[in-house]
């Protein structure tokens, strides 16, 4: 036990990458469904070591990656049902448990990358609204790199190509999420938060390069 608290990092780094890569190897070999159907156990293993390592581990800390939580999953919620602020797009099955049409893991999505993209950017010597503005753009590009593989893997699917205002609507969602991290000084481990927010990249960044 010892020498997992003091290499916990490393050890969280580890299963992320072997998650991710084993998943892009696996995909390009031709087993595309059985992984693509493990992406809620995925994203729920990331989520843990997330929680573990950052680490989630006080009220207040519970508190704001749940308000993030709430935001994200509301923000689906009237995009799913309304076709509001993203467009009109639906959520495929490989994404897992639903509220109402909204996969559960998306709103931890939401929360999660809110925090690790602050978390990059926390030593930057930069004023505070540059980090602000920084990580929201980080959070766009992530999702710009996830909608050219979403319908394909069964994630979500727009009606026609993903408009203009999904990426407005998460760049502005993003820069409110990112202005509660500032002003309540909310951060944590950078190490696995460059490591969760890559793998994700370099996963979806392959796919774009080499269809499957």
């Amino acid at each position: 036990m010892k020498f997992i608290k003091a290499h916990r990092v490393t050890i969280a780094i580890g299963i992320i990458w072997l998650f991710h890569l084993s998943g892009i190897i696996g995909i390009t070999l031709g087993f595309k469904d059985w992984f693509l159907t493990k992406t809620p156990l995925n994203l729920t293993v990331c989520l843990l070591l997330f929680i573990l390592v950052f680490p989630i581990n006080t009220l207040k800390r519970a508190s704001l990656f749940l308000l993030f939580f709430v935001m994200g999953m509301f923000a689906e919620w009237l995009g799913v049902n309304y076709g509001l602020l993203f467009g009109d797009y639906i959520y495929g099955n490989n994404f897992g448990p639903k509220l109402d049409g909204v996969p559960w893991l998306i709103g931890c999505f939401w929360a999660l990358l809110a925090c690790i993209t602050s978390a990059m950017l926390s030593n930057m010597k930069i004023p505070v609204w540059g980090k602000g503005i920084l990580a929201a753009g980080l959070m766009v590009i992530l999702d710009f790199f996830m909608e050219q593989n979403a319908p394909n893997f069964d994630f979500w699917e727009f009606v026609g190509h993903p408009p203009l205002q999904n990426y407005v609507t998460w760049f502005i969602l993003g820069l409110l999420m990112q202005w509660i991290i500032l002003r309540f000084k909310f951060t944590g481990e950078r190490t696995i938060s460059w490591h969760l927010y890559f793998a994700q990249l370099t996963f979806f960044g392959y796919f774009i390069l080499v269809p499957v």
